[in-house]
Formats: C-alpha cells, sequence, structure tokens
C-alpha cells in the first residue's frame, strides 16, 4: 500500500529541508542537538493534544539514589476515583525523547478517563548508557507497585506501555515480573507496545526496505545504539534484544502496533510470534501506510484517532 497521503507530503517537506541544508540527519547531531530538535517535533506532529487532563509532576527515588521527574495524566474530573494505570515510557532510542516529546500521546492515552498515566522519565545514553535505563524502568514500576494507593492508582492493573525504546522496556518488565518475581514486585495486568525495538544485534529486510526517507532511518538506529550499548556485547542481552530471551513462559497479554513503513517491522513482527508460541494473548496490528512514531503523529493524519479508540477498546477488555 502506499504511503499515507498527508504524511507523504510531510516527510518530502522534510527531506526538502535536508537538501536545502536547513536540517540534518539526526545520526549526524550530538545526542544534545538532537534531543532538542526531537522535543521541537512534538509541536508540529501533534499541535492540539486533549486539554482537559490534570498533569502531575512527581520524583521516583532509583536504586542508586538518584531522582526521576515523573508526570501523572488523569482526566479531569476523576481526582477522587482509583483508576487502573499505565506506565507508559517514551521512545527515542534510548538517546533522545523526554516527557515534553511524548506528552501528547500520554495526554490522549489519559482522555478516556479510564486510566491514568505514569510517565518517568528515564536517564538516557550516552551520559547513561545501558542498563541505567532498564534499572530506572524496574525502579519506577515498583515505586508504582509501593506507592500507587497514595495517588488513587490501582497497582493492582497496571498496563506497561511504550513505544519504540519505551515498548522495549516494557517488554523486559512484562518478562521480569514472570522471569525476576524477586526484583520486579509489580506484576502488569497487560503490556501495549508500539513499533518496539527487539534485537539490536540483527538488521533484517525491513531495515534495507525502509533504510531512508521514512522517518527513522537505519543509521539513525544505529547512532543510537552505539552510544546505549558502547560495548557490543551488549546488544546480546535479552534486555536490548528481546528477541533473545530464553526459556520465555506465557506473559501479560500483548498489544503490538507496527508500521508498514518502518525499518523496525520484520523485528517487531518477530516478536509477536515468539510471544504467540509461548501462549502469551497477543492482538498484533500492522498499521497501513505509516511509519515509525505515528502514535505522536495526530496533527499529521486523520488515521491515528482510530488508532487510540482501538488502544481504548482492547484496554477496557484486559
Amino acid at each position: 500500500m502506499p504511503l499515507d497521503p498527508d504524511l507523504e507530503g510531510f516527510l518530502e517537506l522534510a527531506e526538502m529541508g535536508r537538501l536545502s541544508g536547513k536540517s540534518q540527519p539526526m545520526h549526524q547531531l550530538t545526542p544534545q542537538a538532537a534531543r532538542a530538535e526531537f522535543d521541537l517535533t512534538s509541536q508540529i506532529l501533534d499541535p492540539s493534544p486533549p486539554g482537559a487532563i490534570n498533569v502531575s509532576a512527581l520524583q521516583i527515588p532509583t536504586r542508586d539514589g538518584q531522582q526521576l521527574t515523573a508526570r501523572l495524566y488523569r482526566k479531569a474530573g476523576t481526582e477522587q476515583s482509583t483508576l487502573p494505570v499505565i506506565l507508559y515510557f517514551h521512545g527515542g532510542g534510548y538517546v533522545v525523547g523526554s516527557l515534553d516529546s511524548h506528552d501528547s500521546i500520554c495526554r490522549r492515552l489519559a482522555a478516556n478517563g479510564r486510566h491514568a498515566v505514569l510517565a518517568p522519565a528515564y536517564r538516557l545514553a550516552p551520559e547513561y548508557p545501558f542498563p541505567t535505563a532498564v534499572h530506572d524502568a524496574v525502579d519506577s514500576a515498583n515505586w508504582l507497585a509501593s506507592h500507587g494507593a497514595e495517588l488513587q492508582l490501582d497497582s493492582r492493573q497496571v498496563t506497561v506501555a511504550g513505544d519504540s525504546a519505551g515498548a522495549t522496556l516494557a517488554t523486559v518488565l512484562a518478562i521480569s515480573a514472570v522471569q525476576s518475581p524477586e526484583e520486579m514486585v509489580l506484576k502488569p495486568q497487560a503490556q501495549l507496545l508500539f513499533y518496539p525495538v527487539t534485537d539490536t544485534q540483527c538488521t533484517r529486510p525491513s531495515h534495507q526496505r525502509y533504510a531512508e526517507g521514512y522517518l527513522l532511518e537505519s543509521e539513525t538506529l544505529q547512532w543510537f545504539y552505539r552510544h546505549y550499548t558502547p560495548d557490543t556485547v551488549q546488544r546480546g542481552d535479552w534486555r536490548t534484544s528481546p528477541l533473545l530471551a530464553q526459556g520465555l513462559s506465557a506473559l501479560a497479554p500483548a498489544y503490538i502496533s507496527l508500521a508498514e513503513y518502518d525499518p523496525l517491522y520484520d523485528e517487531g513482527l518477530e516478536y509477536a510470534e515468539l510471544l504467540q508460541k509461548t501462549g502469551t494473548p497477543v492482538t498484533l496490528l500492522t498499521h497501513i501506510g505509516l511509519t515509525h512514531d505515528f502514535l505522536r503523529m495526530s496533527g499529521i493524519t486523520g488515521d491515528i484517532a482510530g488508532i487510540y479508540s482501538a488502544v481504548d477498546r482492547w484496554l477496557a477488555q484486559q
């Protein structure tokens, strides 16, 4: 199927900016410059997220004595209700991305009022390489298990969620809850995975098909991996490459949402197949005509509203 026409127009404008010298591929920037540019894209991709959302700033302690900034999103009027929680980790290849870049996603996930959304700002590479992001994710989940009731959050009804590298962190939590219960106190009831990174060791045909010109580029993926896992041996660790996890048994039900025009498409499909073999209930969707990062594109194409509606319906059944 062809690209979504509105998205295609956006990508053509982005390519014109590159050809004119006004912009550069992310992998040619410093991490600091890439972060600033990535945060600015949210104002273009989704300039009008839902407004009737209460957002609270929180601090989550980590195992090494640091504090993670976090945001708690609730639809206005639900403050006195105890709600199930979506524990959401932003994407960005462990190098870019922030609470600001993914604010619109969290607002949209909280807009139906059935769930609160807790979004921790895990620490980024290269300043904090692997396994810091994994440790921050586990610490955030265990903090929610211990302190959710104080915030009127039901820590028995938690969906671990994320997009891209954030989805990988969600897979780590779902696996750890089964394989390492002594470390992972929280027991998620579901996992919500948008275009996850599942194998940093190996490239697949979709990496070649969509290597350039479809928003996320294959060279940018390698740039991310060099910063996050400078020791290439780390890319064989299942916490960076969940497809390599051994001895998996059934996990919490998974909703896996992929983009047709995405270098990560093939590995996302393989991960869905792996989970199905373990007996994990899997709902797999491929969004035709869309690219990586579509969840932030409500201001670009009208197709995204239906994606959020489908997620809402699935969550209501868990």
